[in-house]
């Protein structure tokens, strides 16, 4: 698919994205508008106690920056008149911005962090707080142990308490994200814990300069045929684009904030997992673009398609990824599924004590990768081969990569050195990345990542 072919862009987040600087004027008249009504500075700046942080607000995606600039582009919630303008400070001010996922334009300014186990009141709510129908994990454990349960799934009173209490603590932290909608950091520190952010069957949404951490879940269901050998499988991802449509994720750091899954117990000789995904794209999403965002200290990354069977997706899951930083992340970011999916000035970080990881670029069923000019750093163990894993999947173009500051054929490596259960990779992914910037030679883009990418950096 080809689109207006994209103006001189920024090639730094410096060079800011202005209000109508996009394909026709009517993004420049609704920024205009209402600009005046966001441009306070609050008193404690004035008084020279506190930095004044430009209102980010009305920003709406570059024409040309990435697949969410494609039919029609990204405004969010630009068109928003001053009363559906909110700042919020708590759970119950964001559920009642948020209008149950309604469509009406609107910009919600997150102010400081916002927890999402509390109540109504404020009060923070523990695990504890939504267990019932007599769920233990104790006797779950008991109930459900492999040697004396088999592998047949999970069934009986300690399931059933299990998921009901998953439905308590589902009902305080799954939050709807609607049509039309910016939901933005008002502030260089701001952001929301313990929330699952769901964007379904909704578009045009911009999501920009938060700290996304923590989507802990209290209660998560042994599978017991998963992976072979079982796994623990938990519920909520940290951002879940389901059905989604003209998306753009900005200067957002994901991450698992205070419980990383390394300190969990091993319940059945596995991780008990309290986080799924950071940024899943499923369900036939479309048109996303993710920049300038930061993936740190996580298990799995970002999935792009759900299945392998879910042959719906065809067509669909286009999706961009440029200047972002994956530090600590064993595996997903991303894997994909028939997505023709551009990659390109991403930052990889492997530390030296990551022993688990397991691969950056997954090529599943049907995907058309193109990943370009990315900058891959790891340690000793682990090997440029390591890079890549492919499941039924054969297309990823990969060019300008480096690897510890040297250049790397990921497709001839993988094809190489791969054991014989993975197909050959090849380069004929059938179409042209056009929507894009500049795209920078690996090691300059690297730096440039390292020094702005994630929340509270949008205006650095």
């Amino acid at each position: 698919m080809r689109s207006t072919p994209r103006r001189a862009a920024r090639t730094s987040p410096q060079a800011r994205r202005a209000p109508g600087r996009g394909r026709t004027g009517v993004r420049t008249a609704l920024a205009a508008a209402v600009a005046a009504a966001l441009t306070a500075v609050p008193a404690s700046a004035q008084s020279g106690r506190e930095r004044p942080y430009p209102d980010l607000s009305r920003e709406v995606l570059a024409d040309g920056d990435g697949w969410a600039a494609a039919e029609g582009g990204t405004t969010g919630g630009a068109a928003a008149g001053p009363a559906r303008v909110h700042t919020v400070r708590t759970r119950a001010e964001l559920v009642r911005a948020l209008d149950g996922g309604s469509s009406v334009p609107k910009v919600i300014r997150i102010a400081g962090t916002i927890d999402g186990n509390t109540d109504d009141a404020g009060r923070p709510l523990s695990c504890a707080d939504y267990a019932g129908d007599g769920y233990r994990v104790e006797e779950y454990l008991a109930a459900y142990d492999p040697r004396t349960w088999g592998a047949a799934r999970p069934a009986g009173p300690q399931e059933d308490a299990r998921q009901a209490s998953a439905a308590r603590q589902a009902e305080r932290i799954v939050l709807a994200v609607g049509s039309n909608t910016t939901l933005i950091g008002a502030g260089p520190h701001a952001g929301l814990r313990g929330v699952s952010l769901q964007v379904k069957d909704a578009g045009n949404v911009i999501v920009r300069n938060l700290e996304l951490t923590d989507a802990y879940d209290c209660f998560p269901v042994w599978q017991p045929n998963s992976g072979g050998l079982g796994d623990w499988k938990s519920a909520y991802d940290t951002l879940w684009l389901r059905g989604a449509r003209n998306v753009w994720v900005d200067h957002v750091t994901f991450g698992d904030g205070r419980h990383p899954d390394a300190g969990e117990p091993t319940y059945y000789g596995r991780n008990f997992l309290r986080h799924d995904g950071l940024l899943d794209i499923t369900d036939g999403s479309d048109l996303v673009t993710v920049s300038w965002s930061r993936f740190a200290g996580h298990d799995k990354a970002i999935l792009i398609g759900n299945g392998d069977g879910v042959v719906t997706d065809r067509g669909k899951l286009r999706v961009t990824l440029h200047h972002n930083e994956f530090t600590g992340i064993v595996q997903r970011a991303p894997r994909v599924r028939f997505g023709q999916v551009h990659v390109y000035n991403n930052r990889y970080v492997v530390p030296e004590d990551a022993h688990d990881y397991r691969y950056s670029l997954g090529v599943s069923t049907e995907s058309a990768i193109v990943a370009e000019n990315n900058s891959f750093t790891t340690p000793a163990h682990v090997e440029a081969a390591d890079l890549v894993k492919s499941w039924n999947g054969s297309a990823l173009l990969a060019r300008g990569n480096v690897f510890n500051g040297y250049p790397v054929d990921l497709t001839a490596l993988n094809n190489a050195y791969n054991s014989g259960s993975e197909r050959d990779l090849t380069d004929r992914v059938g179409w042209t990345p056009v929507l894009h910037g500049p795209v920078e030679d690996a090691t300059a883009a690297a730096r440039s990542v390292a020094r702005h990418a994630g929340a509270g950096r949008a205006t650095r």
